[in-house]
């Protein structure tokens, strides 16, 4: 795998909007544990528990004023965004996500940089 491409999504109201991309990202996906252990038995026994997934986007491309007020209004307003990762311009998985962190550095003479960490709502969806 060579990298991927994510796409960033906000409804406006008539439709879902491209707001932001990047290419590469850093993704962590965990499930919880549940402990089926008892008094009886030293022994830990678990099973899985509830999976969840994050995403840290450290450097993204924000093309217009207007696409990085929408994501800092779903960020503030709880609007939930599209994340859609492709590989070589193949869509390979999609998911629902509620912007966890919005930050922005602008130093004196030089560009704006922008990031974002998302966790996801739902499972990830995939080729859709």
């Amino acid at each position: 795998m060579n990298g991927a491409d994510v796409l960033l999504y906000v409804d406006d109201g008539t439709g879902p909007v491209l707001v932001a991309s990047q290419t590469g990202l850093t993704i962590d996906e965990s499930n919880e544990d549940i402990d089926l252990s008892n008094k009886d038995q030293r022994e830990y026994v678990g099973d899985y528990g509830r999976w969840s997934a994050t995403m840290t986007l450290d450097a993204l491309y924000v093309a217009t004023d207007a696409g990085y007020q929408m994501l800092r209004d779903a960020e503030r307003n709880a609007t939930f965004v599209t994340v859609v990762v492709s590989e070589e311009g193949v869509l390979v998985e999609s998911a629902q996500a509620i912007v966890t962190s919005l930050g922005r550095e602008a130093p004196d003479q030089a560009p704006v940089t922008i990031s974002c960490e998302l966790k996801l709502s739902g499972a990830w969806v995939s080729g859709t």
